[in-house]
């Protein structure tokens, strides 16, 4: 997981520098860091949902690895913008439907009862890669800004060779997990497609605002994780180099608390027997989101990074309360299918919608020197949208699976 979103997220970290290479806009940035994810991850996850929940999630997991592999690795040599999306797609696919696939393992790795907590590791993966992105990223441009690049690569493109490389390695011990056993199962190996699909739309009454209040939350977080970087740059003339380990040490930092918190207050939640009891944690968390969402605009750099800091840390507590409700309330065999759908709706909303948005109301308000005032507007839109979908989704959540 944490291999998987270096990955993903690196390309934001050095976007600038990409963008003045090959002299790309805010717009085709955009286009890079959401819609090349969202058109896959739309097209697969529900197909691979439903392989998540029929067959070999161990082998399944592996190909993934190595779509990100060479998605980064093609990162590094792309002179155009064809190429360069395609290399984006590759990369953002393989580290997205993974997710998938890591949440049904661990979760036949745990009791119900402990899921919560089980489901947490893989948020600090997740957080823990998404940081390392930025200090790493920020880090290994530098020293190639400075060094000269690797192989006759600028610093950019250094950076993600180095990357791949070291995701190239770390597919052995990947390669070396064995499939567990599955627990919960309603049956769902032995009937066709169309049969789960109507034992899905019997959840529909909680999944549907369970989903809007997820997305919203994405949205708000996946627009962040784009743009902070060239925000701190145009709107604080700080570079990649200086804000790249403390930018990562805030992600992170929000990953483990927000993770720790979530899994608690899931496994909380479940205990107190009360409807949807599990899913408080996500309404506090969304809470938090709300003001949290200015960030872009902070007086200065220390409030950009508070402020930052509990955005993503609500969302860090929404997303893993909402897995584990996932885990805990609907059958095994239901579950990457539930989750494939949800990653298809998010991907092409929050990765494919959010960031685009960003630039739309950025150039209404003004052109691209606004971008931090339209990543403000966005968020807090999305933010609320996704505190109300977690309300009404607590009013219809159905009892825990036995």
């Amino acid at each position: 997981m944490a291999t998987g979103n270096i990955a993903m997220g690196l390309f934001s970290a050095v976007q600038e520098q990409a963008k003045g290479e090959l002299a790309l806009s805010d717009f085709q940035l955009s286009l890079l860091s959401g819609l090349a994810v969202s058109i896959p991850l739309a097209v697969l996850a529900v197909p691979i949902g439903l392989m998540v929940d029929r067959g070999n999630r161990v082998r399944l997991l592996l190909w993934t690895a190595v779509a990100w592999t060479i998605g980064t690795l093609l990162t590094a040599v792309a002179e155009s913008m064809p190429v360069l999306f395609a290399a984006r797609m590759l990369g953002g696919v393989g580290a997205s439907i993974s997710t998938t696939i890591a949440i049904s393992l661990a979760s036949d790795l745990s009791l119900p009862a402990n899921r919560g907590r089980s489901l947490l590791l893989l948020t600090v993966g997740k957080y823990g890669g998404t940081a390392l992105a930025f200090s790493l990223g920020g880090w290994l441009l530098g020293h190639f800004l400075a060094q000269g690049g690797w192989a006759g690569l600028s610093a950019w493109r250094s950076a993600h060779l180095v990357v791949g490389a070291l995701s190239l390695v770390l597919l052995l011990p990947l390669a070396r997990l064995r499939e567990p056993l599955r627990q919960e199962i309603k049956g769902g190996a032995r009937r066709g497609l169309g049969a789960t699909l109507r034992e899905l739309a019997a959840y529909r009454r909680f999944l549907a605002p369970l989903f809007l209040g997820q997305i919203g939350v994405m949205m708000a977080d996946a627009a962040a994780a784009i743009w902070a970087a060239p925000v701190l740059s145009r709107s604080y003339d700080a570079s990649p180099q200086q804000f790249g380990s403390w930018l990562g040490a805030v992600i992170f930092g929000a990953g483990i608390l927000g993770s720790l918190a979530g899994g608690f207050a899931a496994d909380a939640g479940l205990r107190s027997g009360r409807q949807g009891g599990i899913l408080a944690g996500a309404i506090i968390g969304s809470l938090l989101a709300l003001p949290a969402a200015f960030f872009p605009i902070a007086p200065d750099i220390g409030w950009f990074a508070a402020l930052l800091f509990v955005l993503l840390l609500g969302g860090t507590v929404t997303g893993l309360v909402t897995a584990t409700a996932m885990a805990v309330l609907l059958p095994n065999d239901l579950r990457g299918l539930a989750i494939g759908v949800f990653l298809a709706l998010g991907g092409l909303v929050a990765f494919g919608m959010s960031p685009t948005l960003v630039t739309v109301v950025s150039t209404a308000l003004g052109g691209e020197g606004r971008i931090g005032m339209g990543l403000a507007m966005v968020g807090f839109a999305a933010s609320a949208t996704g505190c109300a979908g977690f309300f009404i989704a607590r009013r219809h959540a159905p009892l825990p699976v036995r």
